[in-house]
């Protein structure tokens, strides 16, 4: 092994722990060459001891309870709606495998972990904040799965977007990866699933003579960053989108507020057991309510609950 670099022997002597997982243990000093703690690309003169201190990587703890405190809106024997706070990401991912709201779910409701998931039917992105669906038991998670596929369960949120946008619209777009960039999504990608966002104008405001607009929106599909992407798309970039922000005005920076001004409303399905429309409501948290005088609007502005519920019955009527 003489003149060998010391990521290279430590692979072909450790079959059974992938590259990267011994990487991170010599970064972590967990391995010793003479003694000593050294780098990767260390080359060995031949003769060296080299002991490795295996070590729990973080995605181990994907799947731990954490007592993690969550806004339980409604909970009965099939299923549970959380208000979800921004900030909290939903599942665990690389750079996310604890903290989440997936480890909360199993500390509050253990009996989730012989669910796929823990029971999690669909997202919210981290910065986003509001209503979510879990199901509790198998059959209402194939249930809200099947109500997802046929685009019955009402996702309703409120954005704030820059721009003079029109009193209503629909963006039919299909949304993928962005070729250029892959952390990021994109409107009428070749490659990306087909899309549709409805929307209404609710209040127009204003920063710096800058417009500004609060929009409801309703999904009809459920992609990733499908609003922000769709509504970027017709230059209506989300407030305080930290990606998805090219066609925001100069006066963006004036805005304290560095999350995408989306939030998660209303929600309405069909109950997986006794098949009652059942819908929730719930105002934005308290980074979007301080937002609103500085965008010149007002808590008058929001919808109110009654009107939203009139509304999703009228829907389902028709």
């Amino acid at each position: 092994m003489a003149g060998e670099r010391l990521d290279k022997v430590l692979a072909g002597s450790l079959p059974d722990y992938s590259r990267n997982r011994l990487k991170a243990w010599v970064e972590a000093g967990a391995v010793m060459v003479d003694g000593k703690v050294t780098k990767a690309r260390y080359l060995l003169r031949g003769g060296e001891s080299v002991k490795v201190f295996p070590q729990e990587m973080p995605e181990q703890f994907a799947f731990s309870p954490e007592n993690i405190p969550l806004e339980v809106v409604y909970e009965d024997d099939s299923i549970i709606v959380i208000n979800k706070p921004p900030g909290l990401v939903v599942h665990p991912a690389a750079g996310n495998w604890s903290g989440t709201l997936l480890n909360g779910l199993l500390h509050r409701f253990p009996e989730l972990k012989s669910l796929p998931r823990a029971g999690i039917v669909h997202r919210l992105d981290k910065d986003t904040s509001g209503l979510m669906v879990v199901a509790r038991t198998a059959h209402a998670q194939t249930a809200l799965v099947r109500q997802l596929q046929e685009r019955t369960v009402g996702r309703r949120y409120l954005a704030w977007v820059w721009g003079d946008a029109p009193s209503q619209g629909k963006v039919l777009a299909s949304v993928g990866r962005d070729q250029r960039d892959r952390l990021k999504m994109a409107a009428g990608s070749p490659q990306g699933k087909p899309a549709a966002t409805l929307f209404r104008r609710i209040a127009k405001g204003n920063v710096e003579n800058a417009p500004v607009a609060l929009l409801e929106c309703r999904l009809e599909t459920g992609r990733t960053h499908q609003i922000r992407v769709h509504l970027e798309s017709l230059g209506f970039p989300l407030v305080g989108d930290p990606v998805y922000r090219k066609k925001a005005p100069g006066v963006a920076k004036a805005l304290s507020f560095d999350r995408q001004a989306l939030h998660a409303f209303a929600l309405s399905l069909q109950h997986p057991v006794t098949q009652e429309l059942q819908t929730w409501f719930r105002l934005p948290p308290v980074d979007l309510i301080n937002l609103l005088p500085q965008v010149g609007m007002s808590t008058h502005d929001l919808p109110e609950e009654g009107v939203v519920l009139a509304s999703i019955k009228n829907e389902v009527r028709a």
